[in-house]
């Protein structure tokens, strides 16, 4: 084992909270080496029996609670109704595999499509890609460490998790808790920096990667490479409309918590909101009395604070950067603004901006701070128009009374899921895919059955009804033979009589 280790420092404070080894490649192939020689006997189990694994680990994460949670506390600083959120969602989310695996991995037999065809049997049938290589980011690496190893166990695949190098703490622990219930040895842990992430990608039949798109585009191209398939889910800058109709009470609530939550360090958070001119003033008065009254800080179960500090240093000075250059602009900072500083940390206050435009950075890029730009629009054409004036297509949200006009509007709108008068819940619908469109990513996870299948190669089975010496299609071509074959396809074919019975030239 590697001597190397890294520290992994609180956001709130910089205070070491624990530390892990950093894998090098060649400790990483010996890890997959082991979870891929175990992978076959995990497969033979069948579904029946990888769901009484899941269904024990399930337990074990119960019973372990309030230790791994508390570990995704000290290494994001985040609220501890977050973290135990994304506990939640994640045992949520094994139970709908566990119930529904049997059914959605079950072979499949379509009909023939012709005449000629109903004569062939065919069944679809799924085999699991050997070893799944699951890539995970800082912002909630719990819960999406286990939303994407979850179904692809269940499945059948052997499963390495490379955590990143700021959070590991918590995915360590629920790994090892896999390995405490005494689980077939197919599932792994391999925590490092950019190089171990790099060996997974080597290593692996498949890549479930979450985090930038820089990353994202540097994995994609290494799969392809190998000829192996990846899932990217990237970057994202999700538009919030509100229409002249809207529940403006219930859309400024939405507004401050979807893009305050996680000190707006989520993929869906919302990142830029635009504004029917009749309501924009109202609607900003009501945001900015909200957005002053959340409270920054640390949260240790007492609710003293909602939003915690920024993951890093670096992140922070993303966020301050970009509200910068919106006010050098001309845009407004209606509240915060500023770094926050509690305790010394890299927290950011909670910031609502006026007068922006896309010229500005906050309305281009994403921010993942606690940031909430407002711009005032004409109509929800112009709206459309300027949500959809983005690289990033990953979620967006629509509000108004009408529902009907919400849904029209939603379709219009060049983004993987749309919630109408809601935010974020698209997460917590595991029948409904998270997908990202243009530069927010490839692939989906979740998607009810798509969302376990994507972790299977497909493979046909034909079987022929009737086995006669000889087929009319095989060796040897005769004329008499060509023209019953072509009298045959062209009736089967054409769909208006004289064409079905035209006669035959040659």
């Amino acid at each position: 084992m590697t001597d190397t280790r890294i520290d992994v420092r609180s956001p709130a404070d910089a205070s070491i909270v624990g530390s892990v080894a950093s894998l090098s490649a060649t400790e990483v192939a010996a890890a997959v080496t082991g979870i891929r020689t175990e992978q076959p006997g995990w497969e033979t189990l069948g579904i029946r029996g990888r769901r009484e694994w899941l269904e024990r680990y399930r337990d074990w994460l119960l019973d372990h609670d309030d230790e791994v949670t508390g570990l995704l506390q000290a290494e994001t600083s985040k609220p501890l109704q977050e973290a135990r959120l994304e506990l939640a969602m994640s045992l949520d989310l094994i139970n709908y595999y566990c119930k529904n695996a049997e059914a959605f991995l079950a072979d499949e037999h379509p009909r023939g499509h012709s005449v000629i065809t109903k004569s062939k049997r065919l069944t679809i049938t799924r085999h699991p890609y050997p070893v799944v290589g699951v890539i995970t980011p800082w912002n909630v690496p719990l819960l999406i460490a286990l939303a994407d190893s979850a179904p692809a166990l269940l499945a059948g695949a052997a499963v390495v998790v490379k955590p990143s190098e700021l959070t590991p703490l918590a995915t360590q622990r629920v790994i090892d808790g896999w390995q405490e219930i005494g689980a077939p040895g197919v599932f792994v842990c391999t925590p490092g920096a950019g190089a171990t992430g790099a060996a997974v990608v080597e290593e692996a039949d498949f890549i479930q990667f979450t985090g930038s798109t820089r990353t994202g585009i540097r994995i994609g191209r290494r799969a392809a490479e190998r000829l192996i398939p990846s899932s990217l889910e990237l970057g994202g800058k999700d538009a919030m409309i509100v229409l002249a109709d809207a529940d403006l009470e219930r859309a400024s609530n939405a507004a401050v918590w979807g893009g305050m939550f996680n000190s707006g360090q989520a993929c869906v958070s919302v990142e830029r909101v635009y504004v029917e001119a009749s309501v924009h003033d109202e609607f900003v008065r009501r945001v900015t009395q909200k957005a002053w009254t959340v409270r920054v800080g640390t949260n240790d179960g007492a609710s003293k604070a909602d939003i915690g500090p920024l993951i890093s240093s670096t992140q922070l000075a993303i966020v301050t950067t970009q509200v910068q250059d919106a006010v050098s602009k001309g845009a407004t900072v209606v509240t915060g603004g500023e770094r926050a500083q509690p305790q010394g940390g890299a927290f950011f206050q909670p910031t609502v901006l006026t007068g922006v435009d896309h010229t500005m950075q906050v309305m281009q890029e994403e921010t993942f701070g606690p940031t909430l730009p407002i711009m005032k629009v004409a109509n929800a054409t112009e709206a459309i128009r300027l949500a959809n004036d983005s690289p990033y297509g990953l979620s967006a949200s629509v509000w108004t009374r009408n529902t009907e006009r919400g849904r029209e509007v939603a379709r219009r709108l060049e983004a993987g899921a749309v919630n109408v008068n809601d935010v974020l819940s698209n997460l917590f619908l595991f029948p409904a895919p998270h997908a990202g469109w243009k530069k927010s990513g490839t692939g989906e996870r979740l998607g009810g059955a798509a969302g376990i299948r994507k972790y299977c190669r497909e493979q046909a089975i034909i079987e022929s009804r009737i086995t006669p010496h000889d087929e009319p299609l095989w060796f040897p071509y005769t004329p008499g033979k060509h023209r019953l074959i072509w009298r045959l396809l062209r009736f089967m074919i054409a769909r208006d009589a004289n064409r079905k019975l035209r006669k035959f030239g040659r």
